[in-house]
């Protein structure tokens, strides 16, 4: 059988060897990834580490690879958005399953472990700041993986009408899509002490989550929906910019992916706090611990 051959225009590999925005290099690769969206935050994850044995810096994406508890692992910080989940994954599914040197998909598959470690603003007024919370379903707000084959054979279409139906979804806005975590690692790293939630994934963090500041909403009354939403009993708990890309295409690789954030607000309760260091400092050391 003839082996795929990628395009240099497809998958950029920069001269040193390196993934295009990544600048890692295949040997660099471990099979468990934190993904933290704060460039800064790396050094605080890796600051749990037993080794730091590379570390790469990339624009917004920062790298640490090295050992906790003696599995090799790495940190690497994806910035903020969707879009940028979009470029993360690829790359690191390039570095896993696609042969620099000639280009051809490797004949056997690698699977990735990545769990997301991020922060998020509640839509329920019983979640409290500090409450950790996974996004066992994610709701995609963002479109990226409806530019993807196979998004309705990893996407939950019954959740995803009823959302659309309930909330009286603007034809003008991408199609919403509904993506679980993986179910294996949601069990490992939430235990009995996280929360299983229901997180959107935005486009953005002003109007696309609600906020007005100086421009009015084109649907001013939509977290108000959002809030009143059920299916099967399900609600939505929380909005955040990452995870839906992530576990989609986490999916449609192959990977197992999750994300769990720290509620820093509570959108209903018209409550922040910026003082959230702490709790994502423990919910660090408590992933690495499950991971």
């Amino acid at each position: 059988m003839e082996k795929t051959v990628i395009a240099p225009s497809e998958l950029i590999i920069n001269p040193d060897g390196t993934v295009f925005h990544l600048h890692l290099h295949p040997d660099q690769l471990t099979d468990r990834i934190i993904l933290v969206g704060d460039p800064g935050r790396v050094d605080m994850v890796a600051s749990f580490f037993d080794t730091c044995d590379f570390e790469v810096s990339s624009r917004e994406f920062h790298t640490i690879g090295g050992t906790y508890q003696g599995k090799p692992i790495m940190c690497l910080s994806h910035g903020i958005g969707p879009d940028n989940i979009d470029i993360v994954i690829n790359e690191l599914d390039a570095l896993a399953n696609i042969n620099f040197s000639t280009r051809e998909v490797n004949d056997r598959h690698r699977q990735l472990t990545m769990v997301r470690i991020g922060t998020s603003g509640a839509l329920q007024p019983e979640l409290r700041i500090g409450t950790p919370v996974i996004a066992t379903k994610a709701i995609g707000f963002d479109g990226v993986l409806n530019y993807y084959a196979g998004r309705n054979e990893v996407a939950d279409l019954e959740f995803e009408n009823a959302f659309c139906d309930a909330v009286g979804w603007n034809p003008l806005w991408a199609r919403p899509y509904v993506v679980n975590a993986d179910e294996q690692l949601v069990e490992r790293i939430g235990g009995t002490d996280m929360v299983r939630g229901n997180t959107i994934s935005a486009v953005g963090f002003y109007g696309p989550q609600g906020r007005q500041l100086r421009l009015p909403l084109a649907n001013p009354d939509l977290n108000r929906h959002i809030e009143a939403f059920r299916h099967d009993g399900r609600k939505i708990t929380n909005y955040e910019m990452e995870s839906a890309p992530l576990q989609g295409l986490g999916r449609l690789m192959g990977h197992r992916a999750m994300t769990v954030c720290s509620i820093i607000a509570n959108r209903m309760n018209a409550e922040a706090n910026p003082n959230y260091k702490t709790a994502i400092h423990d919910l660090v050391g408590t992933v690495l611990d499950r991971i």
